[in-house]
Parts: C-alpha cells; sequence; structure tokens
C-alpha cells in the first residue's frame, strides 16, 4: 500500500464525512484535481500553504484504492505529486489525525507520517 496525504481543515473533513465524499478544498476545485502529499512532501507543504493554521487534520489515503484518477505529475522542484482527478471515495481514507500547531507556526508530524 502507498499511503498519500491530504491537509485539510477540520469543518472540511466534517463536510466531507456528512456528503460521503470529499470533493476539494477550493484550490482543488479551482486546479481542478485534489492535490496530495507524499510522507516526503507533507511537511514542507503545512509550511508553505498551512503555516499557522490552526485545526488541521492530516488524512492519509490508500493511493491503491484510486485507481487510474491518480496522476502523478510534476511540481514543485520538479518532484511528482500526486493529483487526483475524481473526488475522493472515503473508503479509500485510512486515518484521519488532527495536525497540532507548533509554537512558531509550524505544524507537528510527529508519528504521523
Amino acid at each position: 500500500m502507498t499511503v498519500v496525504y491530504k491537509i485539510i481543515s477540520a469543518a472540511e473533513w466534517r463536510t466531507a464525512e456528512s456528503a460521503g465524499v470529499f470533493r476539494g478544498a477550493a484550490i482543488d476545485l479551482t486546479d481542478g484535481y485534489i492535490h496530495f502529499s507524499t510522507a516526503e512532501q507533507a511537511q514542507e507543504t503545512a509550511a508553505r500553504h498551512f503555516a499557522g493554521q490552526a485545526d488541521l487534520l492530516l488524512v492519509a489515503i490508500d493511493s491503491d484504492k484510486l485507481g487510474d484518477a491518480l496522476k502523478w505529475e510534476v511540481s514543485r522542484g520538479g518532484a511528482l505529486f500526486p493529483h487526483l482527478y475524481a473526488p475522493l471515495s472515503l473508503g479509500a481514507v485510512t486515518r484521519v489525525s488532527p495536525l497540532p500547531l507548533r509554537d512558531g507556526g509550524a505544524h507537528d508530524f510527529t508519528g504521523l507520517l
């Protein structure tokens, strides 16, 4: 199993749970795909796009359950990032964890990746 991660607000996740599917955050809807990160990319993603934001969750997803809608595409620094060109079925989610905010605005990934 290959795990990919989505950083999301708790409110957005509650909406997804209520709907039974995650269609994407605002940036995902604008770009036309759901942005994910690998374990190696998640901390930099948090630092670049979520610094100082509290009430976030780290959602772990079994990428093997996403099928052909998951594409690995060149992004930041030439690295391949996972992008989902479909709504995220909650059945592919393996874990949802709070992503604590440390002093200074960085998130604490200890034990999460």
